[in-house]
């Protein structure tokens, strides 16, 4: 039977489970078992919280020793019917694979890099904000390449040449907002505390933090601070997709309000 809470009761038993200290870890085995044992202490079904009159809310649990990845946005960049991926930087400012003529053919192509705002990759390549104009841009500047990668360099200035990337590669804000801010809902973010005691694990649920209202203007510092990076990861056979990621444990700085428990 689903269990309905209101929010100041499942704050208050998220308070008892903080005084409890440390707790045995009898779900292990299970990459989740930190979130899997605080549902059974609050005896709700996985997965399946509800608060009355609350919209809707997520149980987040993070061990502190974890530099786990959250991906924010899978989305190409515009325009999308360019597909600037598969047609303009893997072909014209790709490299050889490093499985080319092993597990790939001789011809396989990378464009597999981060990128950041503020600092440019070794290849040359940068994340600009245009505030003005509302878009996140992608940039490329020769000048800005590694030496490491010169013999690239020579083979894009013989593809394409060396201006500036025509079309440029963006996000417009409030498409990055749409996408963003249906996934990052209201939640109950936990950092779990681990140690390891006559072969038991122990969990201890003492950092708990109540995120709500998912806010475009954080997101945008977040990506100009370099909280958040774009991953490109394609291939000639196939592209995997353009992400936004994010620590997990730097997820909090996206939300209007962040309440400590």
């Amino acid at each position: 039977m689903l269990k309905v809470f209101t929010k100041e009761e499942l704050i208050s038993k998220l308070k008892v489970i903080k005084a409890m200290g440390w707790i045995e870890n009898y779900r292990k085995g299970n990459d989740g078992s930190a979130g899997n044992v605080l549902e059974d202490l609050l005896d709700i079904p996985e997965n399946n919280l509800a608060i009355a009159n609350s919209g809707e809310w997520e149980f987040k649990t993070k061990r502190k020793t974890s530099s786990s990845l959250s991906t924010l946005l899978h989305n190409e960049p515009s325009p999308r019917n360019a597909f600037l991926v598969p047609r303009l930087l893997l072909p014209y400012y790709g490299w050889n694979h490093q499985l080319a003529g092993s597990k790939y053919p001789d011809t396989e192509m990378s464009f597999r890099q981060t990128i950041y705002c503020k600092r440019f990759s070794d290849r040359g390549f940068t994340v600009q904000l245009d505030r003005k104009e509302e878009k996140i841009v992608i940039n490329f500047d020769a000048s800005k390449v590694d030496n490491r990668h010169s013999d690239w360099l020579n083979s894009v200035a013989e593809r394409v040449g060396l201006g500036s990337l025509s079309p440029e590669p963006y996000w417009g804000f409030r498409d990055v907002a749409a996408h963003v801010g249906a996934k990052l809902v209201n939640c109950f973010y936990m950092f779990v505390d681990v140690k390891q005691e006559n072969g038991k694990e122990y969990l201890q649920y003492n950092d708990i933090k109540m995120l709500s209202t998912f806010s475009m203007a954080k997101f945008i510092d977040a990506l100009e601070n370099n909280y958040i990076y774009i991953d490109f990861d394609a291939r000639t056979g196939h592209n995997h997709g353009t992400k936004f990621r994010i620590r997990e444990a730097n997820i909090h700085l996206l939300y209007e309000r962040v309440t400590k428990i």
